[in-house]
């Protein structure tokens, strides 16, 4: 019998954060070798407990979660998601327009399913979450990269969206705030972006995960709040908020007239209806999440967890940057920031450089190529670990970046 290959819609999916080098981490893991994992957002690896509202709703009510609960979700846990988005400011949403999904990772490739056919175009931005351009190519469509401008604080440039859309693009990609950047947008820049979608007539969809976690009162809009008038699905979801990553709880909310939604919501119910149900047993701890709002402010204000990593993080990185290693965008939100290596040090494969990061400094880091930047001289690192951990892992960085060179 001959070999069976894998299909060849797989030919173009890639996942840097659980990569080769990844891979041998957990080689080097097996043999007893500590390493520090800066590669993913996982807040619970780094000792992050999950809030008391979450464990009580869980545990207080198992029996609803055995049978198959609504395709869609759960009616309490979207009614409390319709509220939310109502307090954000998105107009005219019932729960209907909700449907939960085992992350907003299994909704990107429900939407993308559901939105585009073969030979669509699909413009995210760059660099970006590869989530989104895996679905797409799924759905045997084309993910179109627009840059963000890293000279502005990575917010996307319109002009080049112009140049890259053509009569077969059918939506764009908002990720804001910003994975892997750490950036949030402003409301104008947002309110561009729907300029230009209106213009072109696209679908907006638009990733808001992290927009409980932004710090110093940055301005964020939802994308929806600012474009009653458009088509607009937004993702959100309780993994990063909340630290409960491993629950696999997101939501889409699709608004916007109706009579341009209708087919979005009639193709995500079937094919939410193709996989029965979300997880329900961690849908029952949406209610008591959205309303436990506490946990999340106490984290990332002063004193807080997340509040003081970004704190130890930035003043360490300052020190790499006045160095002249690197050069970065302070933060503003979640817990990434994507610095660029210095030009003297000579950056010309950044999978090698994680490579041999993780052997010198068994340290774990994310190259920039696996977010789509074009050029090997970034990376994505994680502001989890506590502070002198953190501190320690971004000087360790710095050490290996003053004897490091590939020419």
């Amino acid at each position: 019998m001959k070999k069976i290959e894998k299909s060849d819609k797989l030919m173009q999916i890639r996942s840097d954060i659980r990569g080769p080098v990844y891979e041998k981490s957990l080689e080097m893991i097996a043999a007893g070798i500590k390493i520090t994992r800066l590669n993913t957002g996982n807040p619970a690896t780094f000792g992050f407990g999950m809030p008391q509202s979450i464990r009580e709703a869980l545990t207080g009510g198992m029996d609803r979660a055995v049978a198959y609960c609504d395709a869609r979700g759960m009616a309490d846990a979207r009614i409390a998601i319709r509220d939310y988005h109502l307090s954000r400011g998105i107009q005219g949403i019932t729960e209907n327009d909700i449907f939960i999904g085992n992350g907003v990772s299994e909704l990107a490739t429900m939407i993308a399913t559901s939105v585009l056919s073969a030979g669509d175009e699909f413009l995210v931005p760059c660099p970006n979450y590869s989530l989104w351009t895996n679905a797409a190519h799924l759905a045997m469509a084309k993910p179109v990269s627009y840059m963000c401008d890293e000279q502005s604080c990575w917010i996307p440039d319109v002009a080049d969206m112009e140049k890259k859309v053509t009569d077969r693009t059918k939506a764009v990609l908002i990720i804001n705030p910003n994975n892997p950047t750490g950036q949030v947008y402003p409301p104008e820049a947002v309110k561009e972006i729907v300029e230009f979608a209106r213009r072109h007539e696209l679908l907006i969809i638009s990733d808001e995960i992290y927009d409980r976690l932004i710090f110093e009162n940055a301005p964020m809009e939802s994308t929806a709040k600012l474009a009653p008038d458009m088509p607009v699905i937004t993702l959100n979801g309780l993994s990063k908020s909340h630290i409960i990553c491993g629950f696999r709880c997101g939501w889409a909310v699709v608004s916007g007239p109706r009579e341009l939604t209708e087919d979005i919501r009639e193709s995500i119910g079937k094919l939410a209806a193709m996989r029965l149900c979300g997880n329900a047993l961690t849908q029952l701890v949406i209610p008591a999440a959205l309303k436990d709002a506490q946990s999340t402010i106490d984290m990332i204000s002063p004193g807080g967890r997340l509040y003081e990593q970004r704190k130890a993080g930035i003043e360490e990185l300052d020190k790499l940057s006045e160095e002249g290693l690197i050069q970065y965008n302070k933060p503003m939100a979640a817990f990434y920031v994507f610095p660029k290596v210095s030009d003297k040090i000579c950056i010309k494969d950044d999978i090698k450089m994680a490579f041999d990061l993780l052997e010198q400094k068994h340290i774990l880091i994310v190259g920039g190529t696996g977010f789509g930047w074009p050029t090997a001289d970034h990376f994505r690192l994680i502001l989890l670990p506590e502070p002198d951990e953190l501190r320690k892992a971004v000087r360790d960085i710095g050490d290996f970046l003053r004897g490091y060179s590939q020419k």
